[in-house]
Order: structure tokens, then C-alpha cells, then sequence
């Protein structure tokens, strides 16, 4: 019995894979994980209890592993930090690391565990591909010696670098990525020297990866999608929710629709950090997606999606995204705005005080337009129209142009942009659209309780984000999200390298 049984799973394997290449779709899983987190200690662990954390984090992530492939998966990714958690400095976080060799070794980890230097986590990660014979995608970290004859060498004669890894489905190590674009508070970590293109083929379609923060910036992400064409990007990401713009579940499912392409994004799962929001999305919107703010459980996304998606006669058609708002002349901006902010962004504002109207609010080089109709308007709801033109964020710092028609959190002007999950009005119809000076715009539509609205609105040719009916839920912001990665201005770590 033992004899028959990796024949038999090669076998089953062999025609999920055919099946999945003669019909173009294939399953994929993504997982929400509530890690296990390291104590808060003042100096490094002992390898050992290093490794025993690791173990009861990948203790629960191979449950979702073997039940993911029980339901028909062919890959899962997990979340960015899921292995050890993130409380760490420089030094503390080196027991957890582990030397990821290159890909192009040919290391089935699962089967020489010994064959390079002590990689328990490896091994463990392999074995889970293995025996379940399902492409496993996981967070961990890389370390490389290096000396004095690298000017960029840190102090400590070590690189130490955010790593995904994947894994086949015979357990082979396949890719590795290290994050280049690091988050505040990522000292523990270095970024590679030049941005890494990382691909691989699959039966089921051509795979990119990158992480978390990376999704902002040109390099990778844009990299991966426009020059090598890759079909679905994995994304493991800690990604903490930003009402009313920047919610996991929000942008990543915007983000695939601009971008035209499937994106698994797994994410970390800690509400008092506001991690959470998962889910499998592609080009024509969410086909699976989670968003839960109130218990501390991980959960686990299964969805069949296309392995091709821009051979789909479905695959969206191309946007010019200031077509419609360049031609408008009969839309006067308007007088009465006042400014807020979104986080520390300095929006200009006009309030939407009639059921129906036209609106038009200008920022610099971004005037953006409204039609819309309000169907019960609620008399304690202040709806505005918003325009940024601009940079944003503190150290490192990237341009954004937004249009927005957003739910304020109180009847007073002061709380519009600040976080709000809930609201009652319903709207008949809208439609925004903006004079953008990129053809990188994500489409946004959040509904109450912080929902998506898959099939519910759609992106015209000329530009307009639109309605095709009245909404299912009272809405909480409609947007467009513009990138104009031309305008960031230099990367100040690397510049003063």
C-alpha cells in the first residue's frame, strides 16, 4: 500500500494538470493567517525556541495546506510574516532566518534536508508541497554573508532580506523574492540592490511575486504585469487597512482590475494592528474575498479562477482614464470647497448637498467630476466629492492623484476622510471620472461594512467608473486611484547609499 500510494498521487496529479491546461481555469487558495507571535524579549531567542514558534505557526498553516489541496487547489499562498510574526530588531530576528539558496540549485528540500546549510523551515515548507502535491507560497527570511570588500556590507557581515519562497508540487524550490520596496519600521531587514523580476511557468499559467508594499510602486509590480506578462501575481502581505481608501480588500481587488490580472493576496490577521482582508481576484473583479475586523481567526479562500486571463473574451478592454473628464466643459469647479484629510493627505473637497447633481472639484493638475442620484438619502450622512494631487507619505514618499465621492464620518465637515465603516445611503446611480496624467487607475467602489460590489459598477473606455444600477448596499466611497510613478521623487535610503 505504502509502495502505490506517491504512483497514485502522481497520478490523480497528472490529470488535475491536464484538466486544468485543456480548460483554462484552475483552483487557487489563498490563507488569512492570526500568526503566533514571538514574546517581547530584550535580546535574541535561543534557535531552538526560534524554531518551536515557526513550528506552531507552520503547524496551522499546513492544516490550511492539506485542506486547500483536499478541495481541488493547485497553489496557496500565506501571508507575509505568517512564520514568525514582525515584533523584531536587527538582531533578534536572526535565529528565525535561515540561507534560501537560488532556485536554479534543484533542491527538493523535503528530500535532502542536508544538502545545504540547516533549513528546518525549508524542509518543513517542501514536505507540505509534497505530500500534499499542491504549489505552496510562504513568507520567511533569507540571510547572506557578505564582507568587507562589498561597500554595501552591513556592520554585522550579514545581509538579512523579506523572502518569499514557492514551492512545487513535488516539493522543488522554485522561487525566491526578496521584498524590495521595505516598509517603516522594516529595519530588521535590507532591500537587494536592484529590484528582482521574479517568474515561474506553470501548467495553469505564468506566476509573478512580490510583497506587500511593493503593490505601490513601479519596480516590481508594474514590471512583472506590462513587460513579462505575467498571468496571476501572489502576494503575501501585512497589510494594515486605511479607511476610506486604502483597505486591503479595496485596493487589491482595484488593483487587479486596473493592472488586468489575477492577484492572490493572503494577508496577516491581527485586528489591533487593523490586519486583515484577503482574497482572490482577477481582471473582471473579486471571485472570493474575506474582510473580518471583529474575531481573531484565520481563514482559508478556495476559488476557481482563469489560468489566462487576458486570452478571456471577458478580459477587459483598454481604458483611456482622462478621455471622458478632458472633454467636459459644461461642469464649472466648484465655489464652495473646503480642504481635509485622508491620513495626512490634504484633499480639496466639495460637499454633495443635493439628492442628484454635478459636481466637478479641481487640485492642481486633477479636476475630477460627479453625476450621481441618491436614492434615501439619510439626513445624518454628508457625502463629498474629493481631489488629491500629490505626494504621499512621510520618509518615503510616491504620487498619487485620487478622485473620490466618499461618506464623511459625521454631519461635520471636519470628519470628512477619517475612517467610517458603516452607512445607510443607498445611490440610484453615479459616475466619476477624472483628468488623469496616468493610465494607472484602480477602480474602487466599498459599500457599508466595508464590502466589495463585484458586478455591480463598470469601467467605460473614455474613463468613467459607473454604476450599471442602483447600489445593493449604501455605499461608502467610490474611487479612482491614480499612480503617477513618474512624479515619485528619489528613493531616500538608496540615494544616500
Amino acid at each position: 500500500m505504502l509502495a502505490s500510494r506517491p504512483l497514485a498521487q502522481g497520478t490523480v496529479l497528472a490529470l488535475l494538470v491536464l484538466q486544468a491546461a485543456a480548460s483554462g481555469r484552475f483552483t487557487a487558495a489563498v490563507y488569512e493567517h492570526a500568526v503566533i507571535l514571538p514574546p517581547l524579549a530584550g535580546g535574541p531567542p535561543a534557535p531552538g525556541d526560534a524554531l518551536a514558534l515557526m513550528n506552531r505557526n507552520m503547524d496551522v498553516l499546513e492544516r490550511a495546506v492539506t485542506e486547500a489541496a483536499r478541495q481541488g487547489a493547485r497553489i496557496i499562498v500565506t501571508p507575509e510574516d505568517g512564520i514568525y510574526g514582525w515584533r523584531f530588531t536587527r538582531e533578534t530576528i536572526y535565529p528565525y532566518l535561515e540561507d534560501i539558496p537560488d532556485p536554479e540549485a534543484d533542491w527538493i528540500p523535503c528530500t535532502e534536508p542536508k544538502r545545504f546549510a540547516p533549513a528546518s523551515v525549508q524542509e518543513r515548507l517542501s514536505c507540505m508541497a509534497r505530500n500534499n502535491s499542491i504549489y505552496v507560497v510562504a513568507n520567511i527570511g533569507d540571510k547572506k554573508s557578505c564582507n568587507s570588500s562589498d561597500p554595501g556590507c552591513p556592520s554585522d557581515g550579514r545581509y538579512q532580506y523579506n523572502t518569499d519562497v514557492v514551492f512545487d508540487s513535488e516539493g522543488k524550490l522554485i522561487a525566491r523574492y526578496h521584498k524590495y520596496n521595505l516598509f517603516r519600521g522594516e529595519n530588521q531587514f535590507n532591500f537587494p540592490k536592484e529590484p528582482e523580476a521574479v517568474t515561474f511557468e506553470t501548467p495553469f499559467g505564468k506566476f509573478g511575486i512580490f510583497t506587500c508594499f511593493d503593490i505601490l510602486f513601479h519596480d516590481p509590480a508594474v514590471f512583472l504585469v506590462k513587460e513579462l506578462q505575467v498571468d496571476t501575481v501572489l502576494f503575501p502581505t501585512a497589510w494594515m487597512n486605511v479607511l476610506p481608501i486604502l483597505t486591503a480588500v479595496e485596493f487589491h481587488s482595484a488593483w487587479a482590475m486596473g493592472m488586468g490580472v489575477n492577484l492572490l493576496s493572503a494577508n496577516t490577521h491581527n485586528i489591533s494592528m487593523a490586519m486583515t482582508g484577503h482574497g482572490i481576484f482577477t481582471p473582471a473583479g473579486p471571485v472570493a474575498y474575506h474582510y473580518d475586523a471583529e474575531t481573531e481567526e484565520g481563514n482559508l479562500l478556495i476559488a476557481e479562477l482563469s489560468s489566462r486571463p487576458r486570452l478571456s473574451p471577458a478580459y477587459p478592454h483598454a481604458v483611456n482614464w482622462s478621455l471622458y473628464a478632458t472633454s467636459i466643459k459644461k461642469f464649472p469647479e466648484e465655489r464652495n470647497t473646503f480642504t481635509g484629510a485622508v491620513r495626512r493627505d490634504i484633499f480639496t473637497f466639495t460637499e454633495l448637498t443635493h439628492k442628484t447633481g454635478n459636481y466637478t472639484v479641481c487640485q492642481k493638475d486633477l479636476c475630477c467630476h460627479l453625476v450621481y442620484s441618491m436614492s434615501d438619502k439619510n439626513k445624518d450622512e454628508v457625502y463629498v466629492l474629493g481631489a488629491f494631487d500629490g505626494l504621499h507619505g512621510s520618509v518615503i514618499k510616491y504620487h498619487w492623484q485620487i478622485c473620490t465621492l466618499l461618506k464623511c464620518k459625521s454631519t461635520d465637515q471636519q470628519s470628512c476622510g477619517q475612517p467610517v465603516e458603516t452607512a445607510q445611503t443607498k445611490f440610484d446611480m453615479f459616475s466619476l471620472s477624472g483628468t488623469f496624467g496616468t493610465n494607472y487607475v484602480f477602480p474602487e467602489v466599498l459599500y457599508s461594512g466595508v464590502q466589495l460590489a463585484p458586478g455591480e459598477f463598470e469601467v467605460l473606455r473614455d474613463g468613467r467608473l459607473k454604476s450599471k444600477h442602483s447600489s445593493s448596499k449604501p455605499l461608502l466611497t467610490v474611487t479612482l486611484f491614480g499612480r503617477c510613478y513618474e512624479k515619485d521623487p528619489p528613493h531616500p535610503l538608496r540615494t544616500s547609499l
